[in-house]
C-alpha cells in the first residue's frame, strides 16, 4: 500500500503543478495580449511572432520562415503579404541567388518588435517585483527546470535581447 500512496501523491503533485502552470500561462497570455494592444489593429499574435523571427534571423527565405513558424508556405506567404501591406516587412532579391526572394523587417517592423517587447518586459518585471527575493529565486529555478524539461533553450542574457527579443530560439535553419 505505501507504493500506491506514493503514486497518488506524485499524481496529485503533477496535477497541482499542471494547474499552477496553466494559471501562470493564462497570466502570460494576458500580458502578451496587452503588450500587443497598441498594434493590434495592424498585427495579430501569429504575425508578431513572424516579425520576431525575422528580427532574430534577418533576411530569410519564405520556405525557411514557414518552417521556423511551423506553418505551410502558403500561410506564411499570406502573413508576409499582410505585414508588407502594413509597412512592417518587405521583400528583396537574394544577392547570392537572384532567383530567390528574401523577406526582412522594415525599420517600422523593427520598432514594432522593440516596442511590444519593451511593454511585455516592463509588465512582467512589475509582477516579478511583487515577489519576495526567495520567491524569485524559487521561480527562476522552477521555470528553468520546466523549460529544460520541455526542450526550450534559455533566454539570452539582457545585453543580447535585442537580437532575440522574446527569447524564441533560432533553430539553426537557413
Amino acid at each position: 500500500m505505501p507504493e500506491r500512496e506514493t503514486l497518488m501523491t506524485g499524481m496529485d503533485d503533477v496535477d497541482a503543478v499542471t494547474r499552477a502552470v496553466l494559471t501562470a500561462s493564462r497570466l502570460l497570455v494576458a500580458v502578451s495580449a496587452r503588450s500587443l494592444a497598441a498594434v493590434e489593429d495592424r498585427v495579430t499574435l501569429p504575425q508578431f511572432r513572424m516579425l520576431v523571427v525575422l528580427s532574430m534571423r534577418g533576411a530569410t527565405k519564405l520556405v525557411v520562415l514557414a518552417d521556423l513558424l511551423q506553418v505551410a508556405p502558403s500561410t506564411a506567404m499570406r502573413m508576409v503579404d499582410r505585414l508588407i501591406a502594413a509597412g512592417l516587412a518587405d521583400r528583396q532579391v537574394n544577392p547570392d541567388n537572384r532567383r530567390e526572394t528574401l523577406l526582412r523587417l522594415t525599420e517600422e517592423g523593427r520598432r514594432t518588435v522593440v516596442d511590444v517587447t519593451d511593454r511585455r518586459r516592463t509588465e512582467i518585471a512589475a509582477i516579478v517585483e511583487r515577489l519576495a527575493p526567495r520567491q524569485r529565486d524559487a521561480l527562476v529555478e522552477a521555470l528553468t527546470a520546466f523549460s529544460e524539461a520541455g526542450g526550450e533553450p534559455s533566454v539570452p542574457v539582457p545585453d543580447t535581447l535585442e537580437t532575440h527579443p522574446l527569447g524564441w530560439a533560432d533553430t539553426g535553419h537557413s
